[in-house]
């Protein structure tokens, strides 16, 4: 996916690649539907009417515009509580790209021309076990990579994570590499794919599958957040569900491979809770005690914000979104506070200064909310009924649809 693209999907919400889990003030209503994906065709902030059809022309750019929407593939089912229309079978995949778009459900991955939605092309995964099941799915320059999960018991533990590189122009199968869990691709091109794999860090060149680079990580999978080219992994006795503390940090630089070992400079030789986020050097820890900013440089320690959780990353403007009781507060690399929100249920992202929401309800609307000013500043009218968000009391019971749809949005 690339880092102009907002993807609110299942049970996660993906900006940038970076994941904001259920928990926070982000997960007020919950994704239970299929996916809304924000193009980048929209420069800057602007205000908008609601349109009142499906924009197809390449003029049509400006916030709000709903840039197109497909029936989605699959069959679906209606539940009597708050999650809505979901999959008989898997949960859906979705992301978007200067070129297409794609959606990934069971073992099937179906592509989308981005601009207009026209549907490109359908490819069933080869070779997959029965109990195979598509978990992620990511769009990069050249190439779809899709990552594949075996349920437990189902197949040798060499088998169970791997991910597939796919042509983004004909779903032709071009490699597959071995993953680890909570790992998947990082960064990939035409060329080249770099994985979060069982023990390591590896990039492989795509025309022959070798490896061009490796970097050991253990034999635990860790916690890893992306800043830009950089890659920044956990070094803890216990990996990523572990108790243990962090007594260090990989730095890896995607393009060459090369790390440095970043360790904390303090007395308890650990970083302050769990690898939440990483933004222009800076890197986040969060625990108990609320939010700590360190070097990624140093490990220096820089500030702390006293029972604050880390809901998302503005990579346009540069800042870390907190959740401060009832606030969502920008905070740049540094610690100052650039801009303070209502916690208002229904939003879900920031980017370049605009928040994107969405309400619920057979007449709801995706919008834009200026940081700044905290005005709404697009909307796209009555979005197609059921949407992807459904509130948790199921006010209103949920809707009997069985033709769900993938929708895409300028911002």
């Amino acid at each position: 996916m690339d880092r102009n693209t907002v993807l609110i999907q299942g049970h996660k919400l993906q900006i940038g690649g970076a994941v904001v889990l259920r928990g926070s003030v982000a997960w007020l209503c919950r994704g239970s539907l299929v996916a809304v994906l924000l193009g980048a065709g929209a420069s800057g902030a602007q205000a908008s009417n609601p349109p009142s059809a499906t924009c197809v022309a390449r003029a049509c750019t400006h916030a709000g515009t709903i840039r197109w929407q497909e029936l989605l593939p699959g069959a679906y089912v209606v539940n009597d509580d708050s999650r809505g229309t979901e999959p008989v079978t898997g949960e859906p995949y979705a992301a978007i790209g200067a070129q297409v778009a794609v959606f990934g459900l069971g073992g099937v991955v179906s592509a989308y021309d981005a601009r207009i939605g026209t549907p490109r092309w359908t490819a069933a995964l080869p070779g997959l076990p029965v109990a195979a099941r598509i978990v992620s799915a990511r769009v990069w320059p050249g190439v779809v990579t899709v990552g594949v999960a075996v349920a437990p018991g189902a197949a040798p533990a060499r088998a169970a994570e791997s991910e597939m590189v796919l042509s983004a122009a004909t779903g032709r199968l071009i490699r597959s590499y071995p993953s680890a869990p909570f790992g998947g691709t990082v960064a990939a091109d035409a060329r080249h794919t770099v994985v979060v794999g069982p023990g390591a860090v590896t990039s492989y060149d795509n025309a022959d599958g070798k490896i061009v680079w490796t970097r050991q990580t253990g034999t635990v999978p860790q916690r890893w957040r992306l800043d830009g080219r950089d890659l920044y992994m956990t070094v803890a006795a216990g990996g990523y569900l572990g108790s243990q503390p962090v007594t260090a940090l990989r730095r890896i630089d995607l393009r060459s491979g090369g790390e440095r070992i970043i360790r904390p400079r303090s007395t308890s030789r650990a970083f302050a809770g769990a690898l939440s986020a990483a933004l222009d050097g800076v890197v986040l820890f969060s625990g108990a005690s609320g939010v700590t900013a360190y070097s990624g440089n140093t490990g220096r320690r820089l500030w702390h914000v006293d029972g604050a959780i880390p809901e998302a990353i503005d990579a346009g403007r540069q800042l870390f979104y907190l959740s401060e009781g009832n606030e969502l507060t920008g905070v740049d690399p540094l610690g100052a506070v650039a801009s303070r929100l209502p916690g208002t249920a229904g939003i879900y992202g920031e980017r370049n200064g605009v928040a994107f929401g969405l309400d619920g309800g057979a007449s709801g609307e995706a919008w834009g909310l200026d940081t700044a000013s905290q005005q709404v500043i697009w909307t796209t009218g009555p979005l197609p009924w059921p949407h992807i968000f459904v509130d948790f009391g199921g006010i209103g019971g949920p809707p009997q649809c069985m033709r769900p749809e993938l929708v895409v949005i300028d911002r």
